[in-house]
């Protein structure tokens, strides 16, 4: 099998203060599997303009295909202006609408999909009826379906999101996205009882939710798994969850522990955010460098990172 993991979604360029840079979380999600030692493929679409070759450009130079990549002559390449004046919370304005709001359908994406082991996908590539479409026509063609949530206001509905939570196997999410979903459903508020509701709502195989320098939380196999913050010094948080997704998926693939899964992915994570931009390079042998001792399991309402019996949650 040439590609185990497919994302799909946008591929863009943010434009931050120092300068423009490669972006669009299933793009960072691609290079970071890649560079993990995970093979990755990546559906999206760029403008046939400059932004858009030095787009592909890029892909090639990080190890990755453009064969799915697709390029399209009506919208330009997607851009985002990144406001980094908060390096641990960037804001967004992305433009609309641009490239990837028209990935095309076509019968040999869905022979790509069928052949990964998963296949990887976000509410913001939802957010236009082409795009829209094409994900959903994939989404039955997948073996093992991860729904990176990605609600950037104004580009998602409580439709479209509720819609994917119900296609997935797998859901991420940083706390932030875990309140206001909970919200929509007035029901649990405590971080493990709703990422449990969540899983049982929506027959879920694990919930997976950030919190930022507090490090993560992972509800799998009715047992909830946290795993604290890995202290470093930040450069900006672009990409952190992306890799941090990437991580989290390589370990799942590999069958490892939860616990290890957790830890690996919040070490990744941290470790993108000591540099700029969303896919600087870097091994697995410099994350384990920042891995910490195993990630507890918790029993619900106790936040202290001190190790509990396996139990159920």
């Amino acid at each position: 099998m040439s590609n185990n993991i497919v994302c799909f979604g946008e591929i863009l360029w943010d434009v931050l203060p120092t300068g423009k840079q490669p972006g669009g979380a299933p793009f960072n999600v691609a290079v970071h599997l890649h560079q993990l030692g995970v093979p990755a493929a990546l559906i999206s679409r760029v403008g046939d303009d400059e932004l858009g070759t030095e787009l592909l450009d890029f892909i090639t130079s990080k190890g990755l295909g453009t064969d799915y990549v697709q390029e399209g002559k009506t919208h330009l390449t997607g851009v985002v202006k990144a406001n980094v004046d908060d390096a641990n919370e960037v804001t967004y304005k992305i433009v609309h609408p641009v490239a990837w709001d028209y990935v095309q359908h076509e019968t040999r994406l869905d022979a790509l999909v069928e052949q990964a082991d998963m296949f990887v996908f976000g509410s913001l590539a939802a957010r236009s009826p082409t795009t829209r479409e094409t994900l959903y026509r994939l989404l039955p063609h997948a073996r093992f379906r991860v729904f990176d949530v990605n609600m950037r206001p104004p580009h998602y509905t409580k439709e479209v999101v509720k819609y994917l939570l119900g296609k997935a196997d797998l859901v991420k999410m940083n706390h932030h996205e875990l309140g206001e979903i909970m919200g929509w459903f007035g029901a649990e508020t405590d971080p493990g009882a709703a990422m449990q509701w969540l899983a049982e709502r929506f027959q879920l195989q694990a919930v997976c939710v950030t919190c930022g320098a507090d490090g993560a939380l992972l509800w799998t196999g009715n047992q909830l798994y946290r795993a604290p913050g890995v202290r470093v010094e930040v450069k900006d948080t672009i990409g952190s969850g992306d890799s941090f997704l990437a991580a989290l998926l390589k370990g799942w693939l590999q069958g490892q522990e939860p616990g290890e899964c957790l830890r690996f992915a919040c070490a990744t994570g941290a470790l993108v955010a000591t540099h700029l931009g969303a896919t600087p390079a870097f091994t697995e042998a410099d994350v384990r460098e920042l891995t910490l001792s195993p990630a507890p399991l918790l029993k619900r309402g106790e936040p202290d990172a001190s190790a509990q019996p396996a139990a159920s949650v």
